[in-house]
């Protein structure tokens, strides 16, 4: 997986407290395992949000 691809997603946000960029997603382990460790291209959760579309979120 592209760890690049994050960046577009409309599920990864930034977290003023611990000041980092993190996935939204309700992972367990097993499924952040399986994406990182298959050779799947894209995440199967990725969802495409532009800068546009993440602003009107917030």
């Amino acid at each position: 997986m592209d760890p690049n691809q994050c960046e577009t997603c409309w599920h990864y946000d930034y977290d003023e407290e611990y000041d980092e960029y993190y996935c939204m997603m309700d992972l367990d382990e097993d499924e952040v395992y399986r994406i990182f460790a298959s050779r799947q291209i894209r995440c199967p959760y990725y969802r495409q949000g532009d800068d546009y579309t993440l602003a009107r979120r917030q």
